[in-house]
This record gives C-alpha cells, structure tokens and sequence, in this order.
C-alpha cells in the first residue's frame, strides 16, 4: 500500500514492535498489538482473499482505557501487517468513551463496522473505504441507542458486542446482555438495511442458579452463531460480575431463525474459573472454514503490564468444527505448519514411576509440541516446559488419568510471581486407538494445549524468572507410562 498515512502507520507500529521485542515474555508467533493494551478481536472479514484482523486497543498505555480499533491484514493467517487506526472514539460522539466490540460485514460492496459505543451502551455503525483503510460514521449513529424497553432497568445497561449475518436479504443481529438476578441473555434483532432494526426477542436467556455442567455466569458478552448445517452453535463468554471474567462456552442446537433451543452445552476453551482465553469471534472465511480467535489475558498484575509497556495477546487462530454429536472442537489452522524450524523427534520412550528427566540437547521458548502416549490407568504422567537445568523453575502439563484430565500446573513457573497452582482441567476426550494426544503451543508466555485433533483445549500465561528456563522434560509418578512418539519444532516470529 503506497498511501502516506498507512506507511507512517506501520513506521510507528515497527519502531514499537521493535523497542519491546527484548521483552523474555513477550509472544512471537502468536498476533499481538504493536505495544500497549489489546483486548477483544474484532470485525473478522476476509475482503478481496486478505485476512482483515480489528482489534480493541488503548493506543495510550498498557492499560484498558480510551479503546480504540487496531487493524492488522494477512495473506496467510500467520503473518500481520499493521494498518492505521481503524475507529477511535468520537468527542462528544456517542463513542466518546470508546469504540467497543463489534463485527464487520460486506453490505453491497460496502465495508460496514458493527461496533458498541459507551457510555450508555449502543449499537453504532461506520463504512469503510474500499482498502479498508479510512472509516466514516454515518450521522445515524446510534442506530440502537440501548436495550429494549422489557429489560432496560433489569440489564443495568449492558448491551454490547453486535454479532451481525445476512439470511435471505435480510440482517440479523446478536447482543450480549443480562436481567439482574437470572442470568445472561443473547437478544435477536433483524434488519433491512443495517440502520432501522426491529426486535424480535431473547434468543437464549441462562439461569444464574444452573450449575451442571457449569455455571453459565451472570451476563453474556460477544455472541457468535455458527451454522454447521445439522445443527447451529451459539458462542458467548461468560462473566461473574462487570470485573470478573469466566469462560467461553457455547450451546449447539438448532436456530429457527427466532429463538434457539439448545440440546448440550460445553466450555469452549478450559482454564479455570477465571480463564485466560476469553472474547472469542469468529467468521467464514472463503474456502468454508469457521477460523476463530480468543483474546488471552495477562496473568501479571496491571502494573506490572504497564512497566511492561504492553498487555494482551491473540489466540493462534484456530478452525472450529462440530462433531455429529453437536461438540464443538477447535484446532490450529494448518498454515501454521509454516513457521516450523528445527525439529526433535522421540519414540518409544518407557517412563517408569518417578520418572523426571529434561531431553537432551532440546531448549527453546517458541516450540510447537505433538505427544502421543499410551494411556495409563493411574498416577500422572507429562511433559515440563520451561525448565531451568537446576530444577528451580518449570510448568508442568499433567495428565491424570484417574480423573480424565489435562492440567497445567505452575507451582514451580516463576520464582517472581505467585500464581495459581493448577487451572481448571481439560476434561480427556474418548481416546482413538488407545492414545492421547497432546499439541503443545509454547511462546514465551503462552501455553496453549489441544487435546485429541482440539476436542478439548486449554490456555494458560506464564512468566519464568530465569533466563535459561528453556528446557522441555518428561516425567510420571505413581504409575508408569510410555510416550509413543514425541515431535518438537523450533517455531519462527511472524514478525
């Protein structure tokens, strides 16, 4: 792109990246901001076979304030260019207090930015130029101005994250909201035009006192429909309250095009009850796939992000698909294949009780991890990632076959830092042939795990102290267990 604006931007951007690129724990293959504070993805679109990527952004500090729309375009869906500013909020707009999450649609050949603006919260719209670059917003705006009337005093005014589709000529759109007292609400809206909307009703409405086979929380954020034909799946994160975030889960069932009746519900991504992997969205892209990304969080405290320079993190994007019993399952996209460099391979490695050894001559903090092992009856069996030779720090990656879990433990990840020892389990899909598979993304901070082709994931932020925590291990306690096979790949920067 040869425009004045759009080369300053990327400047600015690469002089940023390349400031914190120093930083031990900053990612290096996974998508992340230039500097400062990213959250929420935002306004996924494939335009013209390029990947466009929004993003929320505080363009002033490691910190969530004064949001703003980053934008960020690939060919691959591995490598990121960063564009200029997309939406920053308006003085005296109905944005004023920033440009929260939303979609992107192809209206007529028009690019069209779904968004939420605050305070209050409303629905707001802006069109974009046909590189996606310069944005306007129509004097419309809002074009929802909050929620209906039948739960307006009962939601306290949450309203947000449009997740907007065209059926048969015409829109649909989702929000995320709440009733004080029951639980989470998704509320369905339809238009002709993206301006005039009509409200039809709650989609899905939770319960605030359902606790199998999980809580489903107290208000709903950043709702996405899948359609996989058969079925459809709703995806929402769930929150405790405004400060505390759960998890995403989702319901598949089937859509009538008015409310949804939900036939199992599950977590879409593991981690506690406070996960790291939240906010996901996702879109179609050309050649059929649902590709998705979550937002990870930061397991430090805000200051020490803001010391930092920099906070939040991408997911890897991943493919979602629906087994013919209506689970969800999420996966890497292959393209990432791309990135792989040296490669390690194991087998057939017998570990007997108290096992606990490092792999020689294997070091590194960007790796990707494929683990095959036989099964066990009992005890816990696995790898150890970023451990120092001494012994001193590490994170283990648990199985425990007793209990049909995956578990990421980190009461020895940092000698600085006090985290939570173990995060909520990924329960261990029905094994194929007897074996567990375990697809380890490791980068720097970041551990994300795909258990059995993504039937069951978890994501975790980690922040050794030493430098040389860079060693991958094996280990089993109270039982033995084989490692089948065991492949590591040293992975490039996208950058």
């Amino acid at each position: 792109m040869n425009d004045p604006a759009v080369q300053q931007a990327a400047r600015e951007a690469l002089a940023l990246r390349q400031n914190l690129a120093h930083d031990p724990h900053r990612p290096q293959y996974h998508f992340i901001a230039p500097g400062n504070w990213l959250n929420d993805p935002n306004g996924l679109i494939q335009w013209n076979g390029r990947y466009h990527m929004f993003y929320q952004y505080n363009p002033r500090g490691a910190f969530h304030g004064t949001i703003h729309w980053g934008h960020a375009v690939s060919d691959d869906l591995v490598h990121w260019t960063d564009l200029p500013i997309a939406l920053a909020p308006t003085p005296g707009g109905h944005d004023a207090e920033g440009c929260w999450s939303g979609c992107a649609v192809d209206n007529g050949g028009v690019p069209t930015l779904i968004y939420s603006g605050v305070f209050p919260q409303t629905v707001c719209l802006a069109t974009g130029s046909k590189d996606l670059i310069a944005w306007e917003k129509p004097s419309t705006n809002p074009v929802i101005a909050g929620p209906p009337a039948e739960i307006r005093d009962a939601s306290g005014g949450h309203f947000r994250d449009p997740f907007v589709w065209r059926v048969n000529g015409q829109w649909h759109m989702l929000m995320g909201s709440k009733v004080d007292g029951a639980g989470g609400l998704v509320l369905l809206y339809r238009s002709d035009d993206l301006v005039e909307w009509q409200y039809v009703g709650p989609l899905l409405q939770g319960d605030v006192n359902q606790t199998d086979p999980f809580w489903t929380g107290t208000m709903w954020e950043c709702p996405n429909l899948l359609d996989f034909g058969r079925r459809q799946a709703l995806i929402v994160s769930a929150q405790a309250t405004h400060a505390e975030f759960l998890y995403p889960f989702y319901a598949s069932g089937h859509f009538d095009g008015s409310r949804f009746a939900p036939e199992i519900q599950g977590v879409l991504v593991h981690g506690g009850p406070s996960c790291y992997f939240y906010a996901p969205q996702a879109m179609c892209a050309d050649d059929g796939r649902y590709l998705l990304w979550g937002w990870l969080r930061e397991g430090r405290s805000e200051q020490l992000s803001i010391e930092a320079g920099w906070a939040g993190v991408m997911s890897l994007p991943l493919v979602v698909s629906m087994e013919l019993d209506g689970r969800l399952c999420v996966e890497p996209v292959e393209e990432l294949a791309s990135l792989r460099r040296e490669h390690w391979r194991f087998e057939n490695i017998a570990l007997s009780d108290g096992t606990d050894m490092l792999l020689d001559g294997v070091i590194g903090d960007t790796l990707e991890i494929v683990a095959r092992f036989e099964m066990a009856s009992g005890g816990e069996f696995g790898l150890k990632l970023r451990a120092s030779p001494d012994g001193r720090e590490y994170t283990r990656l648990m199985v425990r076959p007793a209990e049909h879990q995956v578990v990421i433990n980190r009461d020895h990840t940092s000698l600085n830092e006090d985290q939570d020892r173990d995060l909520g389990a990924a329960p261990i899909p029905p094994l194929a042939n007897g074996a567990l598979t375990l697809h380890i993304f490791l980068d720097r901070s970041v551990v994300e795990v795909f258990v059995n082709s993504g039937m069951s994931s978890q994501v975790s932020r980690i922040y050794p102290s030493l430098s040389d925590s860079l060693g991958i291990g094996v280990f089993s306690r109270g039982g033995s267990a084989h490692l089948l096979s065991l492949d590591i790949w040293q992975l490039a920067s996208i950058w």
